[in-house]
């Protein structure tokens, strides 16, 4: 299975980037006025860069930041999420860079992290000129590999970035293992839930660990039912989206019995005991109709209304 490391990072970022700044470059998140907020300036940059494509587009963030003294300075935060060198980074980097600049007249930070698996690569700037001229960019990076042997310390961390780390050496490291990917995924997982996170952290962090940690059919539902048994065994004061998820995974494998046993345990959950004509509905429902069911849970106050537009 190949993995995609594009999007889940793109969606961390979006959600956490004050974390991401504490986590990756701490000097500069001081320097930071974030009672301010931040603004992402995603259709800005896709403007500033449409006609200045050098191979693909990462997961690369323009956002607006006030500075703790005052001033205002643009960002933008480049995330390398390839899982191989790329000689054209460092000219995309400076290509983007000065046309941001050019267009706003404002100063520009140029962040990197790169997490491929190429030890020796860490591009740090790109330039060109000669006879005493020089046009280019210098920026900062990480490299995910160097928190290769930290991970006590970051097992330890209460930063979302941690565990975004851990997740993605995780999938480094056992690519062609789907057992020991299970096995990393689940701890993974059962960590959210003992580190005392909100109900949100606990989603977000687990779609990023869901997408970047993909496993087979038969071990992903094997995952799911060790999810909801922690829940379970942890007495959450909620069941969370995973069965929701459970149930779509159990669609296409045709397991349609498997989804109504998960979906009826969390209405016993959420309503008590079920009268017969509740479960006469529930038994009967198609996969279509037990997915619609399992998103209103949430929001339904009582039985009649889940079932409000039933014929």
């Amino acid at each position: 299975m190949s993995d995609d490391f594009d999007s889940p990072w793109k969606d961390i970022l979006e959600g956490y980037f004050p974390d991401f700044m504490a986590f990756f470059f701490p000097a500069a998140a001081l320097e930071i006025d974030w009672s301010r907020g931040f603004e992402p300036l995603d259709k800005e940059l896709a403007q500033v860069v449409r006609d200045a494509e050098l191979g693909r587009r990462y997961a690369d963030k323009l956002i607006k930041v006030f500075l703790a003294d005052g001033r205002e300075e643009w960002l933008l935060v480049h995330i390398e999420v390839q899982g191989q060198r790329d000689p054209d980074f460092p000219e995309r980097m400076f290509v983007y860079g000065y046309r941001i600049y050019d267009r706003y007249r404002r100063e520009i930070v140029s962040l990197a992290v790169l997490a491929d698996t190429a030890p020796g690569w860490r591009p740090a700037g790109f330039a060109v000129g000669r006879w005493g001229s020089r046009l280019g960019l210098v920026f900062p990076s990480i490299k995910l590999l160097d928190y290769g042997t930290r991970q006590a310390e970051l097992e330890a961390d209460s930063n979302p970035f941690a565990t975004v780390v851990l997740a993605h050496l995780a999938a480094q490291a056992t690519r062609g293992d789907d057992q020991a990917r299970y096995a990393r995924k689940l701890a993974l997982t059962r960590r959210l839930y003992e580190r005392g996170l909100s109900r949100q952290q606990i989603i977000d962090l687990y779609r990023f660990i869901d997408w970047i940690l993909r496993l087979p059919d038969d071990l992903e539902l094997q995952y799911t039912d060790e999810v909801y048994r922690i829940e379970e065994g942890l007495q959450m004061p909620y069941v969370s989206f995973v069965e929701r998820r459970g149930i779509a995974v159990g669609e296409a494998r045709g397991e349609v019995r498997g989804s109504i046993r998960l979906l009826r345990g969390l209405l016993e959950k959420r309503f008590g005991a079920l009268p017969p004509d509740a479960l006469e509905r529930l038994e009967s429902a198609d996969v279509d109709r037990l997915i619609v069911l399992a998103e209103r849970v949430f929001e339904a106050h009582t039985l009649d209304e889940l079932f409000a537009d039933d014929a």
